[in-house]
């Protein structure tokens, strides 16, 4: 396998390329939305947590609205295509947070997977380490520190069936290799190193 980690995001810029070598177009930074494609993008709910929304079919756009309470934009003709959306873009993403603002994260996600919106959290370390598919995945993995603590760290991906690898060594404690480096690489003597030590500058 060689694979570098650039090459993979590379990879699922979509349209990045296509468009510069066709149009000459240089898609620059866009915040958290999906240019072109409306809506995709995220969304601050009451309790201060954040969802995404990719509801950028025809059909799915007036699934989300009816579920929403706008009724008016999912029959109005401006908004019934992708390229009348982009349009009014703007218009469209307040129109969401303002209905996402009014509920909470789990009320936004179970009201859209019920009307069949693509959605899905926006997720912090707190909410990885208690999902199922990260634990089912052996996505966490505890180790032992030298005074005894356990302590969390991502495994390694990709997993391979028969080797599928772990952490071995969490490295040396702080300053193990300071008498290493500064005496014997920076030919340091025994007082000056004492003295760095006693100013705290190691």
């Amino acid at each position: 396998m060689d694979v570098a980690i650039y090459e993979s995001v590379f990879n699922i810029m979509e349209s990045l390329l296509p468009e510069y070598d066709m149009f000459g177009h240089i898609r620059e930074r866009s915040g958290s939305k999906l240019d072109g494609i409306v809506p995709t993008n995220t969304y601050r709910c009451q309790d201060g947590k954040y969802i995404i929304i990719g509801a950028n079919g025809d059909s799915i756009f007036k699934r989300l609205m009816v579920a929403i309470g706008r009724q008016d934009m999912a029959d109005d003709p401006q908004y019934a295509h992708n390229n009348g959306r982009v349009k009014h873009e703007a218009v469209i993403d307040s129109t969401i947070e303002a209905w996402t603002s009014q509920h909470t994260f789990e009320e936004v996600l179970k009201k859209l997977e019920d009307a069949e919106v693509p959605v899905g959290p926006i997720y912090s370390i707190a909410d990885i380490v208690k999902d199922p598919q990260y634990i089912a995945r052996g996505m966490l993995e505890t180790v032992t520190l030298p005074d005894g603590t356990a302590l969390r760290l991502p495994t390694f991906v990709p997993k391979f069936s028969e080797t599928p690898g772990r952490t071995r060594w969490i490295g040396p404690p702080l300053g193990a290799h300071n008498e290493e480096v500064y005496k014997g690489l920076l030919g340091l003597t025994d007082a000056e190193l004492r003295a760095l030590q006693e100013e705290k500058v190691i």
